[in-house]
């Protein structure tokens, strides 16, 4: 290729670089070897693969000219790890229309279809009550040095998460492999088309996950006046309703959801204190916005009695 081009989009989990040519665009993951080891790179690249065959639209990885996937570069820090992917077509869209949210409905459920019946490997993690609720609790209490309150209102938010999750069926819980951060900034529209991305974060679990990293975006959109519960309300039931189309989800599965979204946050909390990047995350002001808008889920959808496509 000629007149190749190369420009860093974000720093995150590792470097993302958009790559582009006069008629071609793609992205390029460095991962850093502190978050992501070889073996968990390649059940990602093994998962999105298997994607791709099976239609869902997903930015999948590419091959080099030796037929490898992930590519191993010499770095002033030591070797990392790289791998490219094609670009996803279109842009962010924060605030969809109806299309938009039954295709985002139909395309996540069209990848745990697929998510719910393959193994790709065995060095990803697992969404559980211990991992994103009980170890990022560990991991955060030095954040919270100056606020014991805070802290001590999170623990108990957890405790009543667990208990409210021992009470349902869980056992009956579809499971498989979780994005777990299907927010906007993560697919793309190109008109109504969509095109799923960055599974960095992919773990095993309960696939109601996935729908609650949607639901706490529509939450987060009312909290901060961007949107209002009835619009809320509505967008939720057309992306559940394209969803549905594909894939069933029970009314037990989806009553969990303002409660695992507690989980969300204090699983990205947590990251947030591995590595000096995000830093800026990790002090009192952040922290203090983070812990209203729980305080907000927590006050205004638990134990609600209401039908379970509420929001």
């Amino acid at each position: 290729m000629k007149d190749v081009g190369c420009r860093l989009l974000v720093r995150g989990v590792g470097d993302t670089y958009l790559v582009h040519t006069q008629e071609h665009r793609f992205v390029l993951r460095v991962y850093r070897s502190s978050h992501r080891t070889p073996a968990q790179i390649q059940e990602e690249v093994n998962l999105l693969l298997a994607l791709r065959q099976a239609g869902v639209s997903v930015s999948y990885p590419l091959l080099n000219r030796d037929g490898q996937v992930i590519l191993s570069i010499q770095a002033v820090e030591g070797a990392r790890n790289a791998v490219l992917f094609t670009y996803a077509p279109g842009h962010v869209v924060k605030q969809m229309n109806e299309a938009q949210l039954r295709n985002l409905g139909l395309e996540m459920a069209r990848f745990h279809n697929v998510s719910a019946k393959i193994t790709v490997g065995d060095s990803r993690w697992t969404f559980d009550i211990d991992t994103t609720l009980y170890q990022p609790l560990q991991m955060l209490k030095p954040v919270f040095t100056k606020d014991p309150e805070g802290y001590a209102w999170l623990q108990q938010a957890a405790d009543k998460i667990s208990q409210k999750l021992s009470l349902v069926k869980s056992t009956h819980f579809a499971k498989g492999y979780c994005h777990y951060d299907f927010l906007p900034k993560n697919f793309h529209f190109d008109h109504h088309s969509i095109t799923l991305f960055d599974f960095d974060f992919m773990g095993y679990g309960w696939l109601v996950n996935d729908i609650m990293t949607f639901w706490q975006h529509l939450a987060l959109e009312v909290y901060t006046g961007r949107m209002t519960q009835q619009a809320a309300n509505h967008a939720y039931k057309i992306f559940l309703s394209g969803y549905c189309e594909l894939r069933s989800v029970t009314k037990e599965e989806l009553a969990t959801v303002p409660y695992l979204a507690i989980g969300f946050w204090l699983y990205y909390m947590a990251f947030h204190t591995t590595h000096d990047q995000f830093y800026a995350f990790s002090q009192p002001a952040q922290v203090a916005l983070y812990l209203g808008f729980l305080k907000h889920i927590a006050l205004t959808y638990w134990d609600k009695d209401a039908e379970p496509d509420f929001i």
